[in-house]
């Protein structure tokens, strides 16, 4: 069977209802990122997000998959992704804290992370998340021109979002002492296919050469989503069978888009404006408004 057999195709009709899940996962977000300060637990944002996504008439996708508790992954510094939230887990000054939320609406599912810093942030881990925020944009549009030139390659993605972190690599933070940061691509993780499943095919890593794979068409919906840490790329799996954390202990940043492609561009299902600030004309005009 080829590749593109296995991606699930969807029509702009529901296209339009991912859109609906998606803002309801953006609305959760936006709620979780005002609550973040100093002293909040990451269990108190957990219910914080769940009330937005009930609130919406929606179910929080998180809960209950494969036996996860919560309807976010709260992940602090070194954690990666998949945080377990809890009420005794407190963000402190400083932090770096990844939230990632998904929801299920009409059947159809969203899928979005951030990356925020607590308080008084170092500048560094700042822009880390900045970095992987880059990516992850590099990556969209990287699928929106592969739909339009009726000529992209799902790894045109991988590529995409690779050159953008590498970009950022070159950032030097002071000129003074000449640092300069090596982020670290995380291994194995990445985006993937999104719908009527919060997992579908395809798996879309963060790194890889360009041109291959299958082609990028109207009606695949994908989730793209960098993992970079401060150094190396290398991580583990906690105990408690879902946190990843960095092997070296450095920080990392997570960030994810669900988007949807159409035969006149794309649409950002997950962010508040379709993607219209990033990415202008490359948005479908039916979501420009």
């Amino acid at each position: 069977m080829r590749h593109q057999d296995v991606i699930q195709i969807k029509t702009p009709e529901q296209i339009a209802k991912m859109r609906a899940a998606g803002l309801v996962v953006a609305d959760a977000l936006a709620a979780c990122r005002e609550a973040v300060v100093p002293g909040i637990s990451t269990g108190e944002l957990d219910a914080i997000a769940e009330k937005v996504i009930r609130a919406a008439g929606a179910i929080p996708s998180f809960k209950g998959y494969h036996g996860f508790p919560a309807s976010i992954c709260a992940s602090v510094n070194e954690q990666v992704v998949h945080g377990i939230p809890s009420h005794e887990q407190v963000v402190s000054e400083g932090d770096l804290l990844s939230i990632d939320c998904g929801a299920i609406l009409d059947g159809w599912h969203g899928d979005s992370a951030i990356t925020v810093g607590v308080g008084e942030t170092r500048p560094e881990l700042l822009r880390m998340a900045e970095v992987a925020e880059d990516s992850m944009w590099a990556g969209i549009a990287a699928a929106a021109r592969g739909v339009l030139s009726k000529r992209g390659r799902l790894t045109d993605i991988s590529y995409a979002v690779q050159n953008s972190v590498r970009e950022g690599r070159s950032h030097v933070f002071s000129r003074a002492q000449g640092v300069r940061r090596r982020y670290g691509i995380v291994e194995g993780y990445g985006g993937h296919g999104i719908g009527t499943e919060m997992h579908q095919d395809p798996h879309i890593l963060n790194y890889g050469r360009p041109g291959r794979g299958p082609f990028i068409v109207p009606g695949m919906c994908f989730a793209i989503e960098p993992m970079i840490t401060m150094s190396s790329p290398r991580t583990t799996e906690l105990s408690d069978g879902w946190t990843v954390v960095t092997v070296d202990g450095s920080f990392a940043a997570h960030v994810e888009h669900s988007i949807g492609l159409l035969e006149d561009g794309v649409v950002v299902l997950t962010a508040a404006d379709a993607g219209v600030e990033r990415l202008g004309e490359l948005v479908s005009p039916q979501y420009r408004a």
